[in-house]
């Protein structure tokens, strides 16, 4: 009935305002076409016309005189001239038999039929053509009809159209088994009843972006088959007050029409935001995330509605949404570990035609930290590399060349690199291998290159991983350090001089060492002392100093310390070993790009490290 109402109310709207707009267009417009059409002219030129023979009609009022001729052409003109006493006229205009000249009421300037067109059929579709132009283009920014206002605009999908299941979810086993209970529900919601247990109402994906938290969500109303309802948390977002609460009311209202089904929204953080209160804040977003609350508060849970949501951002959403009866769950979706990137792999593999003998272990360690979404890419991108080489299967090669393009960019095939500049960057990717191969706790060289990227890299050394790590000693971050610090040391070395090369390593380098200082309580200056907070761990973790001045200034220092220490071990190891250093250089030069294998071979036996 409300929406009806709605509806009346705008149709009345849109009928006063054409009314309006007739009376305006049929007072002061019409007018002014009519007197348009009317030449005002001279009494004399009227009496030559009539001499002439031209006039053909005539009408005489008290003041005013209007007369018609003919052109010719045939065509019509009306003329209107002051009336100037004149006995004769009346007996001039009577003789019909030299002049032809009929007296009548009214010389019609516009036909009436015409008239009435003009009036008010033209303005009328004008109108109406103005009132489609403009609904449709609020259509477009409303993303619906925009004669219904306050509808919800969730996508409905059913089994058959999200075509997912768990099966296609992978690297996410804990996150998909706080899921399966929902199914289950879902599934066999009497089950449940009998025992008096509700379902939690809500379950909030949080994670990383690319770590497939809609996916789950998709794979969860797969399983479940039932309905999923699918929308943004921008969609909620209005220019009006109220519509965006209006949005969460018809959204709910459909959802319980349909039960058992699944709610999705997606970054709920957009509508979800802590209210502060401020007298400048957003009243239509407060009011939308009130009416949410108040819905997910009014709903049964026995029906089988689950509200799923995702973000990457947690810490910004209000207390009141994540308290027990709302969003009772909290599931992570993190970043995969090394049998999770396999696995994801695998799964993607799936889509395309491999070789039998691709190693997915050795491309999930190459890949290192990296998420659900660039591992589809990187399979993506083997898929591509394949077609241009005139293949059609994928291979190793093919994995691993689009693993570097991921991280690096494409190779720059077409760079002019002077050979003096060809020899400074090959010393300092040698530079980097060198050291790191020469300490215990550095991860083992995968591969040298000299090949420049389009991501700006002129040349860079991989590393990679026998097996995954999640924690990070002292020792192995005071490694990583000298090795970040190893190309610039074997510049120095070499050529007595720096280049602007090293601009990415000590950007890492500093943010290890910095870490190490305010985060991680490896200062021996410190100690076990938290001097920096994490924001948006999931949106690149930036940090904001938890310190007074005096202890921003001596953290400095300290971090400068780390590193000035890890330069100089850096430079001793490669004094040390000059003469490899020279000859795996010239390696590089020739080869421009050298394998793990090659590595050790050139390197020797004897510098036994952490590569084996």
């Amino acid at each position: 009935m409300k929406e009806h109402k709605n509806g009346w109310q705008q149709l009345a709207i849109f009928g006063g305002i054409c009314m309006a707009l007739l009376l305006i267009f049929n007072v002061f417009i019409v007018p002014s076409i009519k007197e348009a059409q009317v030449k005002e002219t001279n009494y004399s030129y009227f009496m030559k016309k009539v001499d002439e023979g031209e006039v053909k009609k005539v009408q005489i009022e008290e003041n005013i005189i209007k007369f018609e001729t003919e052109n010719d052409d045939g065509s019509k003109q009306i003329y209107s001239t002051v009336r100037i006493y004149d006995p004769d006229l009346v007996e001039r205009l009577y003789n019909k038999g030299k002049n032809d000249i009929d007296f009548t009421g009214s010389i019609e300037e516009i036909n009436p039929f015409a008239e009435f067109f003009v009036s008010w059929i033209l303005p009328l579709i004008f109108l109406l053509v103005l009132w489609n132009v403009l609904m449709k283009g609020m259509s477009k920014r409303m993303g619906g009809n925009s004669m219904s206002f306050g509808k919800s605009n969730a996508k409905i999908y059913v089994k058959a159209q999200t075509g997912k299941t768990f099966a296609d979810v992978a690297g996410q086993d804990e996150a998909k088994e706080a899921l399966v209970e929902i199914v289950d529900f879902l599934h066999n919601p009497k089950k449940y009843a009998e025992i008096g247990a509700n379902l939690p109402k809500g379950a909030l994906l949080v994670g990383p972006p690319g770590t497939g938290k809609t996916l789950l969500a998709q794979a969860v109303a797969g399983e479940a088959d039932v309905p999923f309802f699918s929308i943004s948390g921008s969609e909620f977002v209005e220019m009006f007050v109220g519509m965006g609460a209006a949005k969460v009311r018809d959204l709910f209202k459909q959802a319980n029409e349909k039960a058992p089904c699944i709610v999705f929204i997606d970054e709920i953080d957009t509508i979800g935001k802590k209210r502060d209160g401020s007298l400048n804040g957003n009243d239509e977003r407060e009011q939308t995330l009130n009416q949410l609350l108040t819905e997910m508060d009014g709903f049964d849970g026995k029906k089988g509605v689950v509200i799923l949501a995702a973000t990457n951002r947690p810490e910004s959403l209000d207390p009141a949404l994540l308290r027990p009866g709302r969003f009772d769950r909290r599931i992570p979706a993190e970043l995969p570990d090394l049998q999770g990137r396999e696995a994801i792999l695998k799964v993607h593999a799936q889509k395309v035609k491999t070789e039998d003998d691709i190693d997915y272990n050795a491309i999930a360690r190459a890949t290192a930290g990296a998420s659900g979404a660039e591992l589809a890419n990187i399979i993506n991108e083997g898929a591509l590399r394949a077609v241009r080489s005139g293949r059609n299967k994928v291979n190793q090669s093919d994995l691993e060349e689009s693993v570097e393009v991921v991280i690096a960019g494409y190779e720059r095939k077409n760079a002019v690199i002077s050979q003096k500049e060809k020899e400074i960057i090959a010393y300092h990717e040698i530079g980097h291998a060198l050291v790191a191969a020469m300490q215990q706790d550095s991860a083992p060289v995968h591969k040298i290159t000299i090949i420049p990227r389009t991501s700006g890299a002129l040349g860079y050394t991989m590393q990679v991983d026998e097996g995954e790590k999640f924690l990070m000693s002292k020792e192995e971050a005071l490694a990583r350090i000298a090795t970040l610090t190893g190309g610039r040391s074997a510049e120095e070395l070499i050529f007595h001089t720096c280049t602007s090369g090293a601009s990415n390593d000590i950007e890492k380098a500093t943010k290890i060492a910095r870490s190490m200082v305010t985060c991680y309580g490896m200062s021996d200056k410190f100690d076990m002392v938290a001097l920096e907070t994490v924001n948006n761990q999931y949106l690149g973790g930036d940090t904001s100093l938890a310190c007074s001045q005096e202890t921003s200034a001596q953290i400095d220092i300290e971090v400068n310390n780390i590193i000035k220490t890890a330069h100089e071990k850096a430079i001793k190891i490669l004094s040390e070993n000059a003469e490899k250093l020279h000859e795996l250089a010239g390696f590089l030069l020739e080869k421009e790009t050298i394998t793990c294998e090659e590595f050790m071979d050139n390197l020797g036996k004897k510098t036994i490290n952490a590569l084996q």
